[in-house]
């Protein structure tokens, strides 16, 4: 009986204390429950980076905190650094953090499209596709006409899409005289082009293209034009055209290299007249790097037609004299394709569509009308187009002055004050010449471009993170380094063969 007594009592007292460590712990998470949250958390130290799973909400005033290399410092001609005013964004945009995190993350599961059996190249496969889906709503297309191909850049798409588009030497394109080299030389190598003239400040005259429809009534069959000029900014009303072409029964191509990130664009018009047919751009324009970028157009005419690039991964069965090839899109995608380039573009595409368009549209407009009113207060400058009315423009400027030397002017500005330009006639000569008053017969003497006297501008082009400081800063760069020259004209190097 004392045996057990003393059992019990020992199971008892081993029972009160773990009630009583059961009864502190309990304590304890009551105390944290009643601890204020301000007392538990702890101010983050200078060290500390935003997390990946951090949600960044991307705007027009933050932007500028996701470009990369944006205060990055560069090397100047006396040998000191400083962080670069990057006005060339017409050119090339630098690469947005976010984009570039996202072609990180993707290289991960990277594999080959099409060509594998694993689920890395399962999972390539399938994003590779479904980002064809994501371009179409960026512009609006409705994917019950509409399928779109990927390419390196514009150049590339327009030529492929005029590869397989022109039937014969005989066919018939009308074209603008603001195009780019790209929507113009793409079509003039393969048939016959005529081209609508601009008016007196560079815009384009629809009259002129009503004019040369009816002229030329049933031949038209196609209509190319720019969306918006690298020259002057201007923003062109493609879905005016695309109703005029319509009616004479053409269709419109639109060169997007220079709206996709500065204007919110739609293959859709108010009516189905209005509806554009091909748009083509380059996502190294909306930043976006690794190169990259796409043509839209309706199945119903790409399955009709092929492109002059062959090899693997269009075609369906090769035997030894015979070829079965492939629909659209995959028909116009031949080879293996720039994976981490359309990775980028549909990130950037993401990106354009949170800061919001008119945002984008509002703030460009602020950045023109600073620089162009900051031109006009300096002596012996010329503006090229219009410079009231500017609604219709990107964020493109270009402009001369009388008495000085536009090449030396940009480079001076480039080697001693870190600012980036560009300097030419931008791969649109006609339209060049036209809008500085050179004849054709003239423009023929410049043929080598390699003398700096050949003429030219100076062309400054924004982006979502230039400022209004830039501007400024800039505009006293530029008064500067116009006094150094008036007063110390020395001239010497050759022009940029790249002209």
């Amino acid at each position: 009986m004392k045996k057990i007594t003393k059992k019990i009592l020992c199971m008892l007292l081993a029972l009160a204390m773990l009630m009583t460590l059961m009864s502190g712990c309990t304590q304890k998470k009551d105390e944290q429950k009643k601890t204020p949250v301000s007392t538990q958390q702890t101010e983050p130290s200078e060290t500390d980076e935003p997390t990946p799973e951090e949600d960044v909400v991307y705007t027009i005033d933050n932007i500028r905190d996701y470009v990369i290399g944006v205060d990055e410092p560069v090397e100047l001609a006396d040998g000191t650094s400083r962080p670069m005013i990057n006005f060339d964004n017409a050119a090339t945009t630098p690469v947005l953090l976010p984009v570039l995190d996202a072609v990180d993350r993707e290289m991960k599961m990277y594999g080959s499209v099409g060509r594998g059996f694993s689920p890395k190249s399962n999972h390539t496969t399938d994003l590779y596709n479904a980002t064809r889906n994501t371009v179409l709503e960026f512009v609006n297309a409705d994917p019950s006409i509409y399928t779109c191909f990927y390419v390196s850049n514009t150049t590339d798409g327009l030529n492929k899409l005029a590869s397989a588009l022109v039937e014969s030497e005989d066919d018939l394109i009308l074209a603008t005289r603001m195009e780019h080299h790209a929507n113009d030389l793409s079509w003039r190598e393969r048939c016959q082009v005529i081209y609508a003239e601009v008016d007196d400040q560079g815009r384009i005259q629809y009259d002129e293209i009503e004019r040369l429809l009816e002229e030329n009534e049933g031949k038209v069959k196609y209509v190319t034009v720019t969306a918006a000029s690298n020259v002057t900014g201007y923003v062109t009303d493609v879905h005016r055209i695309a109703k005029m072409a319509h009616e004479h029964n053409a269709q419109i191509i639109v060169d997007g290299a220079q709206i996709v990130a500065h204007r919110r664009f739609s293959m859709m018009g108010d009516t189905p007249e209005e509806n554009i047919d091909f748009l083509v751009f380059s996502a190294h324009k909306m930043y976006s790097p690794f190169g990259g970028g796409a043509v839209i157009g309706p199945w119903e005419t790409l399955v009709q037609h092929m492109p002059e690039f062959y090899g693997g991964g269009i075609v369906k069965l090769v035997r030894d004299y015979d070829v079965a090839y492939k629909s659209a899109p995959e028909v116009y995608e031949a080879g293996s394709p720039n994976y981490p380039g359309i990775v980028g573009m549909a990130a950037a595409m993401d990106i354009l569509n949170e800061i919001g368009f008119d945002r984008i549209e509002e703030h460009e407009k602020k950045l023109n009308r600073r620089l162009i009113d900051g031109l006009g207060k300096l002596d012996n400058v010329i503006i090229y187009g219009d410079t009231e009315n500017i609604d219709d423009r990107v964020g493109v400027v270009t402009f001369n002055f009388s008495d000085v030397n536009s090449f030396v002017l940009a480079a001076r500005m480039a080697n001693n004050s870190g600012v980036a330009t560009r300097r030419g006639a931008f791969c649109a000569h006609p339209y060049v010449w036209r809008m500085m008053g050179i004849s054709d017969e003239e423009a023929a003497n410049f043929e080598n471009c390699v003398d700096m006297n050949t003429p030219g501008m100076i062309r400054v082009s924004f982006g979502i993170y230039n400022t209004e400081e830039e501007v400024d800063q800039f505009l006293q760069i530029l008064e500067d380094t116009l006094k150094e020259f008036r007063e110390t004209p020395s001239l010497g190097g050759s022009a940029n063969q790249e002209y």
